[in-house]
């Protein structure tokens, strides 16, 4: 018999995963996969910008690259990332396959089995298979609208035992919850944990998705306030921007985060891909991100707003939402202790599939939630798919 590491041994394909499973039918409506639509990648960006890679750049583009990425790439995406205001001078910058890998590097990094660590509920279903992977005892703090409650998380951090390893957040466009935390959220974040000794990694993937200008004062991110006292993990992707088959993601964090986070990625796979690196950095390096980032932020606010229109008009009472400001996802709240699970049987039958609550849950327990994506349907899918879902829902409620 087979005698796995225990820090493997306990990981189990979900129900809800299993069920997807179930979805992979031709026709099916789609709400359920956080990814770009095919049909919005810049495709002729990127033709352009392979047709004009020098021999050399290819050359480079071909061979294995430093472990903390191709120079040219942590130049370019040093000055998008100074754009933003973020502390690229004082910290040090480390190119990773895709952002989930940047989790699990730190995830790696700060836990030993047992260890405690904090998070939102609902939380990024990535980086909670990544900390249970480590053996962490995860402590979940509620989300609100305008953030994790700052009331719940300092009675926490007042009454654990042991301090917690670090703290993961999601402030710009949640994923589940689409939630955009006020800055009111981050600057009493900031007050409670300075000083602690206990670091903070902000997931980012989403803050360029913003639909509205006025949000921009919101969209500051944590790591940009470089707040004293404070040791702040921050982390992106190229999976939203330009596209996830890059597999191309970062960290920025503090030096001596940094140190042992680049030997952690040397032993896991050397290098992330040269030649996906190089496409990167030509695309931010020309500015084609630019015209490309206005482009796809207007189709998906056309998007959210067909579905949060239709859910608006349709949803049985008791169901309620947030109509989303930015980002790929809408979080509906169903009455009276509904069961996510069934509602997503039923529709699956219907011919449309999304995503049940309790995957969100770093516990597995709270099952009355819904997350619908509105970034991969076209408005014509939405059209006929929400119908669907709401059918599916009043079935359940038996309304």
């Amino acid at each position: 018999m087979v005698h796995f590491s225990t820090s493997v041994a306990s990981l189990r394909s979900s129900e809800i995963r299993d069920l997807m499973s179930l979805a992979n039918k031709p026709n099916m409506i789609l709400f359920s996969g956080g990814m770009p639509d095919n049909d919005l990648f810049p495709l002729q960006e990127v033709d352009a910008i392979y047709r004009r890679l020098t021999a050399r750049e290819k050359q480079i583009a071909l061979q294995y690259g430093p472990t903390p990425g191709l120079p040219q790439l942590l130049d370019s995406l040093s000055g998008f990332l100074r754009d933003k205001g973020l502390p690229v001078d004082t910290n040090k910058l480390l190119i990773t396959t895709g952002s989930l890998q940047a989790i699990n590097i730190l995830g790696h990094a700060f836990i030993d089995p047992g260890d405690t660590i904090l998070v939102e509920n609902p939380c990024f279903i990535g980086a909670i298979s990544a900390f249970r992977s480590y053996q962490a005892n995860i402590v979940s703090i509620p989300l609100t609208p305008a953030g994790i409650d700052t009331e719940a998380l300092g009675r926490t951090l007042d009454t654990l035992e042991a301090a917690p390893k670090f703290l993961y957040l999601t402030p710009n466009f949640h994923n589940p919850a689409g939630t955009l935390y006020h800055r009111d959220t981050k600057l009493r974040l900031i007050e409670l944990l300075r000083d602690r000794n206990i670091p903070l990694i902000e997931d980012d993937a989403y803050s360029e998705l913003y639909f509205h200008d006025e949000d921009r004062e919101h969209l500051q991110t944590l790591k940009s306030m470089n707040p004293e006292g404070l040791d702040i993990c921050y982390t992106g992707s190229f999976s939203k921007i330009l596209g996830p088959g890059l597999r191309l993601g970062w960290m920025l964090v503090p030096d001596e985060i940094y140190r042992k986070c680049e030997l952690i990625k040397q032993s896991i796979d050397a290098c992330s891909p040269s030649f996906t690196q190089m496409i990167a950095h030509k695309f931010l390096e020309s500015g084609a991100y630019l015209p490309y980032l206005n482009r796809i932020r207007a189709e998906y606010k056309r998007r959210a707003e067909a579905m949060t229109q239709l859910l608006n008009a349709q949803l049985p009472e008791g169901c309620t939402f947030t109509a989303p400001r930015g980002g790929f996802y809408i979080w509906i709240q169903l009455p009276g202790g509904a069961d996510s699970t069934n509602i997503l049987k039923r529709a699956i039958d219907k011919g449309v599939v999304f995503v049940s609550g309790k995957t969100f849950d770093p516990h597995g327990m709270r099952n009355d939630r819904i997350r619908l994506s509105f970034c991969n349907s076209s408005v014509e899918k939405i059209n006929e798919g929400i119908p669907l879902v709401v059918e599916s829902i009043r079935e359940e409620l038996m309304l």
